[in-house]
């Protein structure tokens, strides 16, 4: 049976500038069975608003740390791929107390993690930058502590939340000097900042992605490492329940996909 540190070992691999890991993201058992089934999945990732929301709560530590550590037990339980869960900021009011949280989360079965550096459910405003890297250092204290090689994609929310660049850069290094393995920053929506953000950035980057984002193939041309959908994903399945439900409610004709069995 492959253990966590095995499946942390093969998630951090993955991470390849040019050769992105495209991870659909989920948020129960079905959607991970059903995303781990698809051919050239190689990885999973939950995404926390698309947790919450199938919880009947708000985006933005609206679970309880024992009910988000639940949720991603579900979920990686489900599969034998390595799972990247999005732990928000931690759950924890401090350093200590996300290093706990992180901890329990590896226990469950964890190979990596997105932990954010904005303080609530907005992208602003942020954690003081000594705050946001002893939160990033505490996540990788625990995989240390834990012997699991957690692979920490540190959110960098400066540009989603309305501040500068130069900022934006200097926490993604930081984040990145204090353990975390990926600068997942938010806000690079155009070819331009995404160079800008691969030149001054000393690490590997991931970034989020939607249909008015750069195209996937052009940020593997351009050396992205991660892509991910976040809630994205959620919103098209929801889409297209919407509309074989409008379908169906107007006596029209059976949606191909309602023959689908698993």
């Amino acid at each position: 049976m492959t253990t966590t540190a095995d499946k942390a070992e093969l998630l951090r691999s993955l991470h390849v500038p040019g050769t992105p890991l495209i991870v659909t993201n989920v948020w129960d058992a079905v959607t991970a069975r059903i995303v781990a089934g698809t051919p050239g999945v190689r990885a999973l990732a939950s995404a926390s608003h698309a947790v919450s929301f199938a919880h009947g709560v708000e985006d933005g530590e609206g679970l309880t740390v024992d009910q988000a550590i639940a949720a991603a037990r579900v979920i990686i339980d489900a599969v034998d791929l390595p799972v990247s869960i999005d732990f928000e900021k931690g759950y924890a009011a401090d350093a200590s107390g996300v290093q706990h949280n992180v901890e329990q989360l590896i226990a469950a079965g964890a190979a990596g993690i997105n932990i954010e550096d904005s303080v609530g459910a907005p992208k602003a405003p942020l954690f003081d930058l000594d705050t946001a890297v002893a939160r990033v250092a505490a996540a990788r204290a625990a995989a240390d502590k834990t012997g699991v090689p957690l692979v920490i994609n540190a959110r960098v929310d400066t540009l989603a939340g309305g501040g500068e660049w130069s900022d934006a850069v200097t926490r993604a290094n930081a984040y990145l000097a204090a353990g975390a393995d990926v600068a997942f920053v938010l806000g690079l929506g155009t070819e331009d900042l995404v160079k800008r953000a691969l030149d001054e950035i000393d690490g590997k980057i991931s970034v989020i992605s939607n249909p008015s984002s750069v195209p996937l193939k052009k940020l593997a041309e351009l050396g992205v490492s991660r892509v991910s959908f976040g809630p994205g994903i959620l919103g098209l399945t929801l889409a297209h329940l919407t509309t074989a439900v409008e379908q169906l409610t107007a006596l029209g004709d059976y949606p191909a996909e309602l023959a689908f069995k698993y």
